[in-house]
């Protein structure tokens, strides 16, 4: 009962601001997960911000299927003081993986520095107006995106020489 509500309460909200979701469910937590159009990400990011989403717990990233699109995730949270059970929401958006481009929400959430860092390492999304997008886990040397699926690895004694 409570996540209905909740989930009511979320899409009423979005769709107060015009802004075009799609619930994707609730995960075992009874969290709800929206997926999210990449053009309205800066606007329901700030949205979420000043409606009291504080605090951005994790920003992760995966390959939906090789040649396919990329998913970039969002688990934010409502931190208040004295609240025992915050709410929470999980924001899924997806990229094609030719030039994906998604709005960095580093100065909304500055915990985002290097968990969209570390998700354009690995998968080659860049994070629109974020101040540091670089490699942090592989080197500025390496070529490609290791975590997508249809990555080739480069023989390890090629990458060595190339020094």
């Amino acid at each position: 009962m409570e996540n209905d509500h909740l989930q009511n309460y979320l899409s009423d909200w979005l769709v107060k601001y015009e802004l075009v979701h799609r619930s994707l469910g609730f995960d075992s937590r009874g969290i709800e997960t929206l997926q999210i159009k990449v053009e309205d990400w800066d606007s329901i990011a700030v949205i979420f911000y000043v409606y009291g989403y504080n605090y951005l717990r994790s920003q992760c990233v995966y390959d939906v299927a090789p040649g396919g699109f990329l998913g970039s995730v969002y688990h934010l949270t409502k931190i208040q003081y004295g609240t025992y059970n915050p709410e929470e929401v999980c924001i899924k958006v997806f990229v094609p993986r030719k030039n994906p481009r998604i709005p960095s929400v580093f100065w909304i959430w500055r915990s985002a520095d290097f968990q969209e860092r570390e998700s354009y390492d690995m998968l080659g999304i860049s994070y629109e107006n974020h101040p540091r997008l670089k490699r942090i886990l592989m080197p500025e040397s390496w070529i490609g995106w290791p975590l997508r699926k249809d990555y080739i690895t480069p023989n390890f004694y090629e990458i060595q020489d190339a020094r």
